[in-house]
């Protein structure tokens, strides 16, 4: 089983010939409300990956908290440790070019009260094969989660969006690290990517930073040292990618591929994401994952 910390958002999506400059309005030609969120996304990606999955975060007493719920339920997503707040659940206003580019404005919700683990959130954590975590809760409930994990020996996933600074009581813990680009040039201060993964493995023992329409660059302190190419696609909508390669990435490595062959696999599960639109709602099945890779 995988475990995954982390925010559940409705997403609020307007799809544009191009985004608007500030002070600017344009008209778009779809809307939609798609469940999402990164921690929801990338448990939905895992699931869809072939991994049982259970999911530790929260959403509102509003309407779109039972959507929410429902959405991950209907993925087969364990949901026992989802609880309600009082208030709005999170939600994210995502604004998605005709070229597949996006923009988003996340404002939590419930997301914000999950300050910490409960014992049952802990005891969840700590018969998970992997956690996955990433910034769209209160860092302080992400550090407890990950140290929970690191008492138990449970491998933990980081993907460090949206930036913030990282404690090292948070990397200390941390056994993979993902983050894109611009993600990792923030967060080591150097733009090229072979020197931010050096950076990064200062850090963490290893680290993948995706690179968008150019793959994906692993490498660990182990010295081993990969770039995967991504699978050339058109894109329709980026907004899942990231997470998508992720959850695929957890499930392949709780598999026991080795890194090559994991990233891959999660390399394929994000192209297939892109061309289709929506969060969750673009993420492959396992079937479709396999047939790809064929």
């Amino acid at each position: 089983m995988i475990s995954v910390f982390g925010s559940a958002n409705m997403d609020l999506v307007a799809y544009v010939p191009s985004a608007p400059k500030l002070g600017e309005t344009v008209t778009g030609r779809a809307f939609r409300t798609i469940p999402g969120g990164k921690g929801a996304n990338q448990a939905v990606a895992a699931a869809r990956a072939g991994s049982q999955v259970a999911f530790i975060g929260a959403v509102g007493d509003d309407a779109f908290g039972p959507e929410l719920r429902g959405a991950l339920f209907e993925a087969g997503i364990d949901t026992s440790r989802l609880r309600v707040e009082p208030g709005p659940s999170g939600i994210a206003h995502i604004v998605v070019e005709d070229s597949g580019g996006n923009s988003i404005v996340v404002v939590p919700g419930a997301n914000g009260s999950v300050t910490g683990c409960s014992a049952e959130d802990i005891e969840m954590i700590a018969r998970s094969r992997a956690l996955l975590l990433q910034l769209e809760l209160p860092l302080e409930g992400v550090v407890e989660a990950a140290r929970a994990a690191r008492t138990a020996g449970v491998p933990v996933i980081l993907t460090p969006a949206p930036v913030v600074e990282l404690p090292d009581e948070l990397l200390d813990a941390v056994d993979l690290i993902v983050p894109n680009e611009h993600e990792a040039a923030d967060i080591t201060g150097v733009t090229d990517p072979d020197d931010a993964l050096k950076a990064l493995l200062d850090r963490v023992p290893e680290a993948v930073i995706t690179l968008g329409s150019r793959g994906a660059l692993y490498g660990s302190r182990a010295g081993a040292r990969l770039l995967v190419p991504a699978v050339p696609v058109e894109a329709v909508d980026t907004t899942a990618a990231g997470d998508t390669f992720v959850g695929a990435l957890a499930t392949a490595r709780s598999e026991g591929r080795a890194p090559a062959d994991a990233l891959r696999f999660a390399s394929t599960a994000a192209a297939l994401s892109v061309q289709r639109e929506g969060a969750s709602t673009s993420m492959p099945s396992r079937a479709e994952i396999d047939a790809a890779l064929t």
